[in-house]
């Protein structure tokens, strides 16, 4: 079958393009910048890249046609906190038209559990989006989850942090908010059980696992899963607001996905309608097994996706492809060249940087960095990264995303997410001769731009040459 996957950059997307593809079927992946892709080049031979933004103005050229089934991943929870609902109507409209054109058979949306009549923004988003979609000259399958569990979810991803970092909690009253998590390989099973099948067609359908439980005992398990004491305390007096600030500044999620996050948390998120998992034949997983399979991967470092990897800042306000080209007219340098022995050493050490590796040199400093990032709304260095040793095109990186991870070229291409006041980029690369450039680039914005390198010299110094010097030579 000719599948259309939105959204395949994403968490669940990533996911799912690997199941799509081990079916046979004929795959193609709207994103609005097939540089954010990130796919090695054997499953880019597999596939078709259709690039589009569902927020643009409909236009039908290189449209694809006659697609059997459409999965439809696409929201905007971490893009505002103020008009993400209306951003997400005018998707769902605009794909309707796309929908039409493809004549598209059967779409499957992957929504939110909406049961509670006090919905949150979040989810009230959802439900409107459900509606549209129903309107459409297709088929529509919805599968509402709740908390999704798995290696690189932002829940999974989210309460690791809160359980890891923080071995005494003080938390708001939404802890004892019930939920029913369910793991991502359960997801997967019901996307893809789902599919061109008649008694599914405009029909939505609860999934969850088998375990109903208050976020403070989803910590609890965690805790005791992992062995790590963990001591929760409850309060009735932290806001929404306050509790945003709490999971942004322990956790690496950004403060406006932590203000939607806050605002969905108050309302129960269970299963109503188990109808699906008795005509799949699905036997889900529990919670905890759910957290055991996750870590497996983490330790393995088979991580496939993570939500940090779709997340961006407001600075990247273009395509990957847009900042590739480095500019030179009104930019200030930092070039450093080194002679090296070990090309395939090195290039490892370059595609190990960051995360728990750290930066090789002045670790304090950039910690110290990445926390004024953080007081300042930026995403901090706390986003890390998805596996230790492999990059890709539109990973997150800390606070940095990659443009360019081209190992066979011997070129790694960083752009700045961090606050900072102008645009800011690091290369780097080897050359022919073996030498090791690294090469830190910024086009200041106005006089506190300069103002702003000018005073970051001295600590450039220590950090740059250290960094090329550690590189060059760890082994």
């Amino acid at each position: 079958m000719r599948v259309l996957l939105t959204g395949s950059n994403g968490y669940v997307g990533r996911r799912l393009l690997p199941e799509l593809l081990s079916q046979g079927h004929e795959v193609i992946c709207a994103v609005r910048d097939a540089m954010r892709l990130g796919l090695d080049a054997n499953t880019l031979q597999l596939i078709t890249i259709w690039e589009v933004d569902f927020l643009d103005e409909v236009h039908f050229e290189n449209c694809p046609e006659n697609i059997d089934i459409a999965y439809f991943l696409i929201h905007s929870m971490s893009s505002s906190t103020v008009n993400f609902d209306e951003m997400e109507a005018k998707t769902a409209y605009n794909f309707n038209q796309y929908s039409q054109f493809m004549n598209v058979k059967q779409v499957i949306y992957l929504s939110g559990i909406v049961n509670d009549p006090l919905l949150s923004k979040h989810m009230l988003s959802r439900n409107n989006v459900e509606k549209i979609l129903s309107e459409g000259q297709h088929n529509l399958t919805v599968l509402k989850a709740g908390i999704i569990v798995g290696s690189g979810s932002s829940s999974f991803e989210i309460i690791r942090d809160l359980c890891e970092k923080l071995p005494v909690m003080i938390t708001p009253k939404w802890v004892l908010t019930k939920t029913q998590p369910i793991a991502i390989r359960d997801v997967m099973n019901y996307l893809i059980g789902v599919q061109n099948r008649e008694d599914c067609f405009n029909q939505s359908f609860d999934i969850g696992g088998p375990n109903i439980i208050t976020y403070k005992q989803m910590m609890q398990l965690y805790a005791k899963t992992r062995r790590i004491k963990l001591a929760i305390i409850t309060v009735p007096i932290m806001t929404p607001k306050l509790s945003s600030y709490w999971l942004y500044f322990v956790t690496s999620t950004s403060y406006k996905l932590a203000m939607n996050l806050v605002d969905s948390m108050k309302v129960e998120v269970i299963c109503k309608d188990n109808r699906l998992q008795k005509m799949l034949n699905i036997k889900p997983i529990s919670y905890v097994d759910a957290i055991k399979l996750a870590f497996q991967k983490i330790e393995q470092n088979l991580v496939i996706s993570s939500w940090k990897d779709s997340l961006t800042s407001s600075r990247l306000t273009h395509n990957l492809s847009n900042y590739i080209q480095i500019p030179n007219y009104g930019c200030l340098k930092d070039s450093k060249k080194m002679k090296i022995d070990d090309v395939n050493q090195v290039l490892d050490n370059i595609w190990s940087i960051g995360g728990d590796k750290g930066w090789y040199y002045g670790s304090w400093m950039w910690q110290l960095r990445g926390f004024i990032d953080k007081l300042f709304g930026g995403v901090g260095l706390r986003r890390g990264r998805t596996s230790p040793t492999h990059l890709d095109n539109g990973d997150s990186l800390d606070f940095w995303r990659v443009l360019l991870a081209d190992k066979e070229n011997k070129r790694l291409l960083l752009f700045a997410e961090m606050r900072v006041p102008g645009e800011a980029w690091l290369e780097f690369r080897i050359d022919e001769e073996h030498y090791l450039h690294q090469i830190a680039t910024f086009r200041p914005k106005g006089i506190f731009g300069r103002l702003y390198w000018y005073s970051m010299l001295p600590f450039h110094f220590f950090i740059f040459n250290g960094m090329i010097k550690r590189i060059a030579n760890s082994k």
